[in-house]
């Protein structure tokens, strides 16, 4: 009985190829990422107030009915 090769490649064959290479990809993107780094916010920087009711804030607050002060 004579056995033919395949040259096509299975389902199975394909998703084991496919798993390997996500695998590989994911090990060799490992050193391309960063460390976090920490703020460099000061005290006074952290404790000052952000919020601002600019122009636009306004009318965001007129448009949806807000209760204005």
């Amino acid at each position: 009985m004579k056995h033919d090769e395949k040259t096509a490649v299975g389902r199975r064959e394909f998703l084991r190829t496919l798993g390997a290479g996500a695998g590989l990809a994911a090990v060799s993107a490992a050193p391309l990422a960063t460390v976090a780094k920490a703020d460099t916010e000061n005290d006074s920087d952290k404790k000052k107030s952000r919020y601002r009711e600019t122009d636009h804030v306004k009318t965001f607050y007129r448009v949806n009915r807000y209760q204005t002060k």
